[in-house]
């Protein structure tokens, strides 16, 4: 029995060089793609992968040819619970787009994308390259859930994150006033809330938790537990102490303290409800998390509005707006975490 839990700790202790060396791998410096087909096109996806996406499941795959990339659905990789109709899913298509599309400027084509509800065709034909420092911004951004500073952002930050996430047909909008944040706040209680009595949300959540770096490694996909903050442990341990510690009301603790040290919040939305509309939402989405990276502020998702219905209805008589928010976000000046990582090249993406 020693000699066996032993082994387990070696995957906790080990585990952790094994997911530092991946890292590195993944996260590739925002270097324009040179070279031939399909070697250039290769590494435009590889700068497509480093998107946000929910729960990170990384729920895509690219089909690449000559002059298209086309970013289909992995619907094996939903997440029915928390995203019964896709919405997230799809945002996380658009934040893939948008990364690929700043790959691409910045390397060398002209992009046209052609978003429909079985994915996202991007077109790609020789242009002059136009570097981007949002191209530049994609191998260090970084979703942090951890606590903030409270350091508050300037006028001019705020606007630059502004004009970042909107674009036609989505609408971005910002809070920083004290009470409007603690409405916000309320409202990720009220979600969290309903989410944590859903024993169906907490198994799903944890199916998506890598407990240890050799986990991850393995895997290649989930949330990291070190990017969270929370000690690598062997995945037997891990499990138990999840099933223990998960609670309503360490997590609503968590919350309060995540909104209250932060410099603002963001929401985007989209006028389309439908896969269209929830792409152009991720595209604007990316916009924004690439744009706070360039202003030296980490960001994180706070969705728990979104997600549960009856607090949705709440969200949008808080906004004004018939239209269905798509992402909340807060932000603000936060430290690095260890990175999450993605699956391999080859196992999302086929050359055609």
């Amino acid at each position: 029995m020693a000699l066996a839990v032993g082994a387990m700790g070696l995957e906790a202790v080990f585990g952790s060089n094994l997911h530092e060396a991946a890292v590195r791998e993944v996260w590739i410096p925002a270097v324009a793609a040179s070279g031939d087909f399909p070697e250039k096109h290769r590494r435009l996806v590889q700068f497509a992968l480093l998107a946000a996406n929910g729960h990170n499941t990384q729920p895509w795959f690219f089909e690449v040819s000559q002059n298209t990339i086309f970013i289909r659905p992995d619907l094996s990789r939903r997440t029915p619970v928390v995203d019964p109709d896709d919405h997230h899913l799809y945002a996380s298509l658009g934040c893939a787009t948008e990364n690929l599309r700043l790959a691409a400027e910045s390397s060398g084509f002209a992009v046209e994308i052609k978003p429909h509800e079985t994915g996202v065709l991007v077109h790609l034909e020789p242009a002059t390259a136009r570097l981007s420092p949002l191209f530049q911004a994609i191998s260090h951004r970084q979703c942090v859930r951890a606590d903030y500073d409270g350091t508050q952002a300037s006028n001019e930050v705020l606007e630059a994150l502004q004009q970042a996430g909107q674009s036609d047909g989505v609408q971005m909008r910002l809070f920083t006033d004290k009470r409007e944040l603690n409405a916000l706040k309320e409202l990720v209680i009220a979600g969290n809330s309903a989410q944590m009595g859903d024993p169906a949300f907490v198994k799903e959540l944890k199916h998506w938790i890598r407990f240890n770096g050799a986990q991850a490694d393995r895997s290649r996909d989930g949330l990291y537990a070190g990017s969270t903050g929370n000690p690598s442990v062997p995945t037997w341990i891990g499990s138990r102490l999840f099933d223990f510690a998960f609670r309503k009301a360490s997590e609503n603790t968590k919350y309060v303290g995540h909104v209250d040290s932060s410099a603002g919040m963001a929401v985007i939305i989209a006028e389309r409800d439908d896969p269209i509309g929830w792409i152009e939402a991720g595209r604007a989405c990316q916009r924004f998390g690439l744009e706070a990276t360039l202003q030296g502020l980490k960001y994180a998702f706070l969705n728990q509005p979104i997600e549960v219905l009856s607090v949705r209805q709440e969200f949008q008589k808080f906004l004004g707006s018939d239209k269905r928010p798509n992402l909340l976000m807060r932000f603000g000046n936060g430290p690095s975490v260890p990175r999450s990582l993605r699956r391999r090249l080859d196992d999302v993406m086929r050359v055609v």
